[in-house]
């Protein structure tokens, strides 16, 4: 019975409630935060499980009055009512008790790299990265850019945002991969439609302490920066360009005047990445039915293909077409697309899961 799954997250909740009172816990910061954080991890069902084990005993209590010569119809009306909130509460109840995606909670470092079609890819990697923006400020996010390379014509090669705010990753975490787009442009004299695409990548930012980096296996340069970037840019060895040997990955920092400043920024996303290469392993190691499900982050992967000319926009994993291309990309409305792949992804884990 779904009531009795429930109980021991109320009754967890509440024995954490107590703990956080007390003295001896109040002065260990550690297992304060810790437990904080327990807490506001199992917050949304102890609410939903109150509110249902409420529901359950209004039904019962409406049902005894039915036969009651004055409250009856108001009891029917009432049996009614709840009956219809239980079903809603089930369905609530089943999607907050699948397995959490343990990154859900987390800020993100947002990759946008510019792949075949040359100029034209870096000006949409500049536009999709303006329609994160939007979709940042809409969502209350806070933002920063990290690391940029601009194009030669405008855009960007590459730009690396760090967002932070709730709900950043378990938002975002379905847009790593292949973006596909086809439209005329800007430099195109016939008209012709060309099809470029662009790389998304999606990293959890991670605490220094979750990566263990071994300082013999790094690589430091430092140099001059390079391109835009105001009239000190050029004067001083501030740009850090990391190698991880082990892996062969590279992360540079240009953006600011400090060496310092450069090298820090460039190791979190180096972090980041080595995370994104361990989750990606072992993602690979379970089930082939979770392996099917909705993607996270391959880059290899084609996901979305952006069709100027018709307007449109189409999501390849879930089959899902929209025909307003233009006031998604203006005014950063994701979650058109964003909240079916959450829906598709928690129906194939609900159907897994056998609830």
């Amino acid at each position: 019975m779904l009531a009795d799954k429930l109980q021991p997250f109320l009754d967890r909740y509440n024995e954490i409630s107590k703990l956080l009172s007390d003295p001896s816990i109040i002065n260990d910061i550690e297992k304060m935060k810790k437990l904080s954080k327990e807490q506001a991890s199992i917050e949304d069902i102890k609410n939903a499980a109150s509110q249902y084990l409420q529901t359950l005993s209004d039904i019962e209590e409406n049902k005894n009055l039915l036969d009651d010569p004055e409250l009856g119809e108001l009891a029917k009306e009432e049996l009614k009512t709840a009956q219809t909130r239980l079903t809603q509460l089930e369905n609530e109840i089943k999607i907050l008790l699948l397995p959490k995606d343990p990154n859900d909670d987390r800020n993100i470092f947002l990759e946008i790299r510019a792949g075949t079609g040359g100029d034209e890819a870096a000006l949409f990697v500049g536009d999709l990265f303006n329609a994160y923006i939007r979709y940042a400020e809409l969502r209350g996010w806070k933002f920063e850019i990290v690391s940029q390379s601009e194009g030669s014509v405008g855009g960007f090669k590459e730009v690396v945002l760090l967002v932070k705010g709730k709900g950043a990753y378990s938002r975002l975490k379905f847009e790593g991969g292949t973006h596909r787009v086809q439209r005329v442009p800007e430099t195109e004299s016939q008209g012709r439609v060309h099809t470029s695409a662009v790389t998304v990548a999606i990293m959890p930012e991670v605490e220094d302490s979750e990566v263990e980096i071994n300082p013999n296996d790094l690589r430091i340069d430092v140099m001059r920066s390079s391109g835009h970037g105001g009239q000190s840019v050029n004067t001083t060895d501030s740009a850090v360009r990391i190698t991880h040997i082990p892996t062969g990955l590279v992360v540079t920092n240009q953006d600011g005047k400090s060496q310092h400043k450069n090298k820090e920024a460039a190791m979190k996303v180096l972090k980041a990445r080595l995370y994104e290469m361990q989750e990606q392993e072992r993602l690979e190691k379970e089930t082939s039915e979770r392996k099917n499900q909705v993607g996270t982050g391959d880059r290899s992967g084609r996901i979305r293909t952006y069709n100027f000319p018709q307007n449109r926009i189409s999501d390849h994993r879930i089959n899902l077409t929209l025909y307003r291309l233009d006031a998604i990309m203006a005014g950063g409305l994701f979650d058109e697309i964003i909240d079916p792949l959450i829906t598709n992804h928690q129906a194939q884990a609900l159907l897994e899961a056998g609830l």
